[in-house]
């Protein structure tokens, strides 16, 4: 869990803690690459449930290094795949993203069966929020 204050982590969860559209950058071949993930925030990480062979995973898998922005909001850290949605470890972790993604999870277009639908967890290293002209840093 990231160093933030009591105020700023009240605001992460307040602001996070749900599902959000984020801006995800990766790197592939010393250039970034930028698209829009769904990501719920949960203790200083964002987890993101993605296809494990997708683009986006094979970058991170090359170069863990990853950088986020979102509402008022920029961060950096460590993507890492935590598998399968199905696996055992992954149960508790499962029904948060459920709920928290409850508007969109069950359309037809997440096979929690298929091996290859997997979380993608972004451990924050680095970040500056922004709250009512009030700058956090971590």
């Amino acid at each position: 869990m990231p160093n933030w204050c009591k105020e700023a982590e009240d605001i992460m969860q307040e602001r996070f803690g749900h599902d959000n559209v984020l801006a995800l950058a990766t790197v592939e071949g010393g250039a970034p690459a930028v698209r829009s993930v769904n990501a719920y925030y949960e203790d200083g990480s964002f987890y993101v449930i993605t296809w494990g062979l997708s683009g986006k995973m094979k970058q991170i898998a090359a170069n863990p290094a990853v950088a986020l922005a979102g509402d008022w909001y920029t961060a950096r850290g460590v993507g890492e795949s935590l598998g399968a949605v199905g696996k055992p470890e992954n149960a508790a972790l499962l029904i948060k993203l459920r709920q928290a993604f409850a508007g969109w999870i069950d359309n037809g277009h997440t096979d929690f069966q298929d091996e290859n639908t997997v979380i993608l967890r972004i451990r924050v290293t680095q970040a500056v929020l922004m709250s009512h002209g009030v700058r956090y840093e971590l």
